[in-house]
């Protein structure tokens, strides 16, 4: 059973300090079963101090709640702390000075040595100092199975991507769709990204991503990459979902054989009552290049003028990366923690799986990390329209991706 250990001394002295009790606005989109009930975990925590979160949250996926945020942040009526990804997706935000530098209570807890990888701090730092507050590693670089569906099939649980696409025909002649994927940008776009860390390797993916290679982007590896994703959206063609959940829901009923999505789709399967490795299985790196994509969330704290509003906003951050709130949150999620310090014992097999694959260092950064929003959004483009117009050939794809990156930044 996971120990939980007291409120470190810097939280108890924030604590302990602030006698006025303040109502923070907090902005989010966690708004499914399983999101609802961990950042339940972070509000419980915050209303204990005798402060009050004010739950903002914004139904839809990150997608439509960021502009929403930006806009109230650009607009002078700031919510008091929001949610993002760590990454560069809050760059405009600091450059204009309007978001909240909360090094001071970093270096005071330390954050620089219980944050692991150290790269999910260094995407919240600008100019040497930090302004967000990571609070957990969400991979994309999964494929979630329905033992039950395979059951019906007749065949076994795949344990890779080849054997995954050759089950397909078994789940079809039994009315089953072999993959399920929402039609929205984000999701087409990470799914393919999962599929090209796993036929293309993690150095092609680095190559591209980070270096901003044409050639490799326009190569014959990224060639087989493309005829990878074409061969997956024949798979899901007849999803007819947009959201993610409800996607992952398929699975869960075993209606669908596989998901790839990211490991937030754990907190729909705990919300279900389905148990890792009995009722779902879990692939890391679609059981070929098993690593994990140090993505994640963070929490952002827009600039306010009134200091007992501000003390209360590193209150929150102080709260956010304790031991006890990051094991609380965490398992719920289904996301692995950003404290390298910390007792999971109770996770399931595939948060298991996750840990063991961070602690070898088979890790990669996130695109949040390395792209714009304006390239990830192009990327984005480009998908939704390959992955619902079966017309668009790979070839055609690849070339228009590869002129993305050409101008990516």
């Amino acid at each position: 059973m996971t120990k939980f250990t007291a409120i470190p001394a810097t939280v108890a002295m924030c604590i302990a300090s602030t006698a006025y009790a303040a109502d923070l606005e907090v902005t989010h989109w966690w708004t499914s079963g399983g999101e609802a009930a961990a950042v339940a975990e972070f509000a419980n925590a915050f209303n204990a101090t005798g402060h009050n979160w004010v739950d903002g949250a914004i139904a839809g996926s990150g997608g439509t709640a960021r502009p929403i945020i930006v806009s109230r942040i650009i607009g002078g009526d700031p919510m008091h702390a929001t949610q993002l990804n760590h990454g560069r997706q809050a760059e405009e935000l600091i450059e204009a000075g309007l978001m909240l530098d909360l090094t001071d209570i970093a270096e005071a807890q330390g954050w620089k040595d219980i944050v692991n990888p150290p790269g999910l701090l260094e995407s919240c730092t600008q100019d040497g100092k930090i302004y967000c507050v990571p609070v957990n590693i969400h991979s994309w670089q999964w494929i979630w199975l329905s033992n039950e569906a395979y059951k019906k099939a007749g065949v076994d649980v795949p344990s890779n991507w080849d054997e995954f696409v050759a089950a397909a025909p078994a789940l079809q002649e039994k009315d089953i769709l072999p993959l399920v994927v929402g039609q929205q940008g984000w999701q087409t776009n990470g799914a393919f990204g999962v599929i090209q860390v796993a036929v293309g390797g993690a150095d092609l993916w680095s190559e591209i991503n980070i270096n901003k290679s044409v050639e490799a982007a326009a190569g014959p590896e990224m060639a087989k990459v493309f005829a990878a994703a074409d061969t997956a959206r024949q798979m899901s063609a007849n999803s007819n979902v947009s959201d993610w959940n409800l996607a992952t829901a398929k699975v869960i009923n075993g209606e669908a054989g596989g998901q790839i999505m990211g490991d937030w789709a754990q907190g729909e399967f705990a919300v279900a009552g389905k148990i890792a490795g009995e009722d779902y299985t879990c692939l890391p790196g679609l059981g070929v290049n098993e690593v994990i994509s140090t993505g994640g969330d963070a929490f952002y704290f827009p600039k306010v003028d009134d200091p007992e509003i501000t003390a209360a906003q590193k209150e929150l951050a102080s709260i956010m990366i304790s031991k006890e709130a990051q094991v609380a949150f965490n398992l719920k999620k289904g996301s692995l923690p950003v404290r390298g310090d910390i007792d999971l014992s109770a996770a399931n097999a595939c948060m298991q799986k996750g840990l063991e694959i961070l602690a070898a260092g088979g890790v990669l950064p996130s695109g949040d990390q390395v792209l714009s929003s304006d390239t990830t959004g192009q990327i984005e483009d480009l998908f939704v329209e390959f992955w619902s117009d079966l017309s668009m050939t790979p070839e055609d794809a690849q070339a228009r991706y590869a002129d993305i990156i050409a101008s990516a930044d």
